[in-house]
């Protein structure tokens, strides 16, 4: 009688366990991430005390993202001086995001677009140069763009 309430449970437990393993398309059932890219293009040269206009192309599984859930564009200068007030930019179609700008002075600056659609986030920083460059301007730039630690006012 023991061994048969012990064969039993045995069995029953198998039946149970073998309900509960992954099927082969398990892995389907779950969403799959689609990052989103963001590309900067920003006309060249740019000048101090000149209306410049910032654009960001975004795409999305190689396609233009049309209504991102959102857009916006920070920049400061590097020696945190200038800091220019997170901005919504204006879609302009096919995927393209922009926002026109007065850059005060001449100096190494630094554009972060955060942007976000369908579950996906991205904040890439982009270092470029308005005029001319100072000399400890010249050193930061041999050393590179920040780290996301050293973005001030990063909060993602």
């Amino acid at each position: 009688m023991k061994s048969i309430r012990l064969l039993l449970l045995l069995f029953s437990s198998l039946c149970i366990l073998s309900a509960c393993s992954a099927s082969e398309d398990a892995a389907d059932l779950y969403k799959k991430e689609k990052p989103l890219q963001v590309e900067v293009d920003m006309s060249e040269p740019l000048s101090a005390e000149t209306t410049q206009t910032v654009k960001a192309v975004l795409k999305q599984d190689g396609k233009p993202v049309e209504g991102a859930g959102f857009v916006h564009f920070e920049i400061w200068k590097q020696d945190h001086s200038i800091r220019y007030p997170m901005e919504e930019a204006a879609e302009i179609g096919n995927g393209v995001y922009q926002m026109d700008i007065r850059f005060k002075e001449d100096g190494l600056y630094y554009l972060e677009v955060h942007a976000g659609n369908e579950g996906s986030l991205v904040s890439p920083v982009r270092q470029f140069i308005v005029g001319e460059l100072s000399e400890q301007e010249m050193e930061s730039l041999k050393q590179g763009a920040p780290s996301q630690q050293e973005v001030p006012g990063h909060h993602h």
